[in-house]
């Protein structure tokens, strides 16, 4: 991103706190780079998803969210699970261990203080990651939207070009990784709790 474009207009209002504190966060490690010679690299995460994820069930995000909802209905042996809004927004998801191979990468093969963006550069709707994920968990019962909930944000997605033009690239495809974290959620000790 340009300097000119900084901060050139509003943040999202939902994700203003945590915008901000990347925002900070970035302009930091140029500070120090600039005053002191450091080399600090700033990569930028999309959604983060895989074993030993944050399962709770009013404080996770969306995937593990997911996850832990379609697993307990399919215990229960519940015939719908409703979920919020109408599924419209679009996200883009990361495998935790693709991240952290892309950071690994960057500290061989990158030196600079423009943001490196780690993404798949692929996005789907929450409806499609919803359906994805009930079809992993193996649940297969109705799926409901409820559309006094809001959906957020419309969509989030990075430009990942700086990684591809650096040699790097993402390893697990979505539904993989998926696979991965739900065969990982039954031992997470979050889910215990209620």
């Amino acid at each position: 991103m340009p300097e000119s474009c900084l901060l050139t207009s509003s943040l999202e209002e939902t994700n203003e706190a945590y915008a901000s504190a990347k925002i900070s966060g970035s302009k930091y490690c140029e500070y120090l780079n600039g005053q002191y010679g450091t080399d600090y690299i700033f990569v930028m995460p999309t959604n983060l998803y895989g074993p030993n994820d944050n399962y709770h069930p009013e404080h996770s995000h969306v995937l593990p969210s997911l996850i832990r909802r379609f697993h307990e209905a399919k215990e229960a042996g519940l015939d719908t699970v409703t979920c919020w809004d109408d599924g419209s927004p679009l996200r883009e998801f990361i495998y935790v261990d693709d991240l952290a191979n892309l950071c690994v990468f960057l500290m061989n093969n990158y030196s600079g203080n423009e943001t490196v963006n780690a993404g798949t550069g692929k996005e789907l709707t929450i409806k499609q990651l919803t359906e994805l994920v009930a079809k992993v968990a193996g649940y297969t019962g109705k799926i409901e939207w409820d559309p006094r909930k809001q959906n957020g944000t419309s969509r989030k997605l990075l430009n990942v070009s700086k990684a591809t033009k650096l040699g790097w690239t993402y390893k697990a495809e979505l539904e993989d990784g998926i696979r991965l974290a739900y065969e990982d959620f039954p031992n997470n000790p979050i889910r215990a709790e209620r």
